[in-house]
């Protein structure tokens, strides 16, 4: 929270529950078969198991989470690996600015790169102290605190750095490109 604003974003309400939206089904997981990967403007393109990616280091963050329909939930003890560090692993060339987060069922989320560089970001895989439950987007979700929740994609598998941004599943069908809570960038019309 910063003290220029406060910690509720307009037009938020807060809840103490976790509600669950998405599009689609929830998939299925196999540890055996998934793969996350790193592609597109990038020096090391990444490849890895299941395993390879759990035996990655591993931080924790505490942040708040914003949904696009209004509510908000506070404390939420995020653990995973650290944008950064993966950003470290891939080496991103100068060029790349945008980052599409590509996930199961094809739902893609785009963010400036320089959004993801925060302390807070991360590519997580559990949630209050237990394995992130696959309703939730387990085995892996992109958390992006700052950023309304449909950019925290859910079932992600692969990070496609980009010289330019691309519209991801929900900004072509009318959600605002920037998705700034406390600007209360819900709509594209408001751009």
């Amino acid at each position: 929270m910063s003290a220029d604003r406060p910690r509720l974003p307009p037009g938020q309400n807060l809840v103490t529950g976790w509600p669950v939206l998405h599009v689609g089904d929830v998939p299925a997981f196999d540890p055996g078969t998934w793969d996350f990967r790193i592609t597109g403007a990038v020096e090391s393109p990444i490849r890895l198991s299941w395993a390879e990616f759990r035996a990655l280091p591993k931080v924790g963050v505490t942040a708040d989470f914003h949904c696009v329909t209004s509510w908000s939930r506070y404390e939420n003890a995020w653990e995973g690996v650290a944008f950064r560090t993966l950003a470290e692993l891939a080496r991103p060339r100068p060029e790349a600015k945008f980052v599409m987060a590509i996930c199961e069922g094809d739902y893609e989320a785009n963010i400036p790169i320089e959004a993801l560089r925060r302390d807070d970001v991360l590519c997580a895989y559990r949630h209050d102290r237990r394995e992130l439950q696959p309703v939730h987007g387990g085995p892996l979700r992109l958390v992006v605190p700052q950023l309304y929740a449909w950019k925290s994609a859910k079932w992600l598998r692969r990070l496609d750095f980009m010289p330019r941004d691309r519209r991801g599943y929900w900004e072509v069908r009318g959600y605002h490109n920037d998705a700034d809570p406390w600007k209360e960038q819900r709509y594209s019309d408001e751009e």
